[in-house]
Parts: C-alpha cells; sequence; structure tokens
C-alpha cells in the first residue's frame, strides 16, 4: 500500500517516512525540491512540489490508502503580513489541494496535521480534545485548516486530526534551538516561566500515529501530546539536569515581545494539554514524564 506524505522531507516527516517504510509501506513523500534530506533511509521515493498549488505531485496522492498532511511554513520568527499570509496558505490551501487529489470512495484515510494552539491562550487550563478553539492568529489557522482537512468526509475518506504539542527528538525540531543555548551556559526560562509547555517525544508521536493508524474505527481530533505537560521554568530545569548545566538565566518578557512581536506571545503563553482521547483508548506512552524523555534525547 502507498503512503503520500506531504512535508515529509521536515523533522517529523522523515522520521516518519522511515517507521513507515520499515513497516511495508510504499512511502511517496513531497517537499520544495526532489533532494533526499538528510535522516530519509529505505526505498522513500521524493517529489518536488508546492501544496497551495495545484500541480502534478498530486497524481502521486490519487491511489494512496495513506495521506498525511505535514505541510505548513515555520511560525518561529517575527511575524510581517507576508509571513502570516504564508504560514495560513502553507496549510490551508495545501490542504484543499490534498483533499481535491485524494480518491473517494472510502478507501482512504487522511492524517493532517494541526496542533495545540489550536486552544489559545487558557492559562492553566487543561485542554482535551472537546476543549473550544481561541481567537489569536494561530488559533484561526488551526481552525481553518482542520476544516479543510474534514471536508474529506463528504469523499468517504477517514479523518484523524493530530493536534501536536512541541515534538522533542534528536537532530532537531525545538531542542535543536535549545541545548545550543544550554551548552553554552546561557540557557533558562522564558519570561515568568509559568506558561504551559506540551510536548510529547518523537517515539510516542509514531507510535501513536501507528496505534491510531491501526484502528479504522477512530477518526477526528487527537491530541499529540504527552501527559506530563510542564511549565517552561520546570523544562528550563529538567534540560539543565539533562546537559548538566545551570538553568537559571530566564529570558525577559519585554525583550522577547520586542525581537519577536505578535510570536512573542506564542512562546510566553502556551497551552496545557492533554492527550484525554488517546489515553481513553488505551494508548501506553513509553515517555510519559519530561526527565526520561530528554535524557533519551540529549
Amino acid at each position: 500500500m502507498r503512503a503520500f506524505i506531504a512535508g515529509g522531507t521536515g523533522f517529523v516527516g522523515v522520521n516518519l517516512a522511515n517507521r513507515l517504510a520499515e513497516r511495508g509501506w510504499q512511502v511517496v513523500v513531497m517537499g520544495h525540491s526532489a533532494d533526499r534530506p538528510r535522516g530519509l533511509a529505505g526505498p522513500v521515493e521524493v517529489v518536488a512540489g508546492d501544496g497551495r498549488r495545484p500541480g502534478p505531485w498530486q497524481e502521486r496522492v490519487s491511489g494512496s490508502a495513506l495521506v498525511v498532511n505535514l505541510a505548513g511554513a515555520p511560525i518561529f520568527g517575527r511575524w510581517t503580513a507576508e509571513t502570516k499570509r504564508l504560514i495560513r496558505e502553507s496549510r490551508v490551501l495545501t490542504t484543499r489541494n490534498l483533499v481535491d487529489a485524494i480518491d473517494g470512495g472510502g478507501k482512504a484515510t487522511l492524517f493532517s496535521t494541526s496542533a495545540v494552539g489550536y486552544y489559545g491562550f487558557r492559562g492553566d487550563e487543561e485542554l482535551d480534545e472537546a476543549a473550544p478553539p481561541g481567537d489569536d492568529f494561530l488559533a484561526s489557522v488551526c481552525r481553518e485548516w482542520e476544516e479543510a482537512a474534514v471536508s474529506a468526509r463528504k469523499k468517504g475518506v477517514r479523518v484523524v486530526i493530530t493536534r501536536f504539542g512541541i515534538v522533542l527528538g534528536r537532530n532537531g525540531g525545538a531542542l535543536g534551538q535549545m541545548v545550543p543555548l544550554f551548552r553554552r551556559f546561557v540557557g533558562g526560562p522564558l519570561g515568568s516561566g509559568r506558561q504551559w509547555f506540551s510536548w510529547i517525544h518523537m517515539e510516542d508521536l509514531l507510535g501513536a500515529f501507528s496505534f491510531l493508524l491501526e484502528r479504522p474505527e477512530v477518526d477526528g481530533p487527537y491530541n499529540l501530546t504527552a501527559p506530563g505537560a510542564v511549565t517552561n521554568r520546570d523544562l528550563a530545569r529538567a534540560l539543565g539536569r539533562a546537559l548538566h548545566r545551570p538553568s537559571f538565566l530566564p529570558a525577559p518578557s519585554l525583550a522577547i515581545r520586542l525581537a519577536l512581536g505578535e510570536f512573542g506571545n506564542v512562546l510566553l503563553k502556551g497551552q496545557r494539554a492533554v492527550p484525554r482521547r488517546l489515553s481513553e483508548l488505551g494508548y501506553g506512552f513509553r515517555y510519559p514524564g519530561i526527565d526520561q524523555a530528554l535524557a533519551s534525547v540529549v
């Protein structure tokens, strides 16, 4: 069976492509170029395409039993009007074009990524999949992103929405930016450090994906986060312990907002998402706690 992964040349995509190939799937990944990304192993085909626009890449979607949507421009950095347009279009338009290309008739499954940013900024409130969306920019993008994916149900496609927390793994992701700072003895919490940090280890992300894929009766949204969300301060302390480095140098809120503008709120507020639906199905997390997760990565 064939699996098509949009955004498959990124941090999560490469790991997922490798895992599916190991399990016997014929995997096709789409990136901005046909160059093979670092770490991609095995007989995985790479095709070039811009998901925001219809094109020949859609021919590789047709006939796929599994379509995975991981596409999306990076959100890290100062948001200009052009950056916000790209963030939205790379997610919403790509999803619409994927749905257009998927064969109907109940033979395909779509796993479409979203994010815990869907819930907006809600302080200490625990947010399971039934919580309503927020009203900030990222929440509105996630809402449109998910609506575009759910439209595939009209074609008889099973749609699973995976709301990612911050993915912790080797050679990339958030830790790729955080670890060098701690190694240089300049790591610490952001702002007050009281904001919540919803995370998941890469192995549990891949494990949860396989767990849901093997259960054709499940659909709808799932928070892919560890059960043990932590505050930003506790994250900094745990990373300091894992690296044997101090973790007491905070980045002041004012400096973050001056440097990053609107995106600074994403770092300074956060969400406390919990994987209620995944836990109720009986998924057993390999890395439920932050210390063991970081120890395995760094």
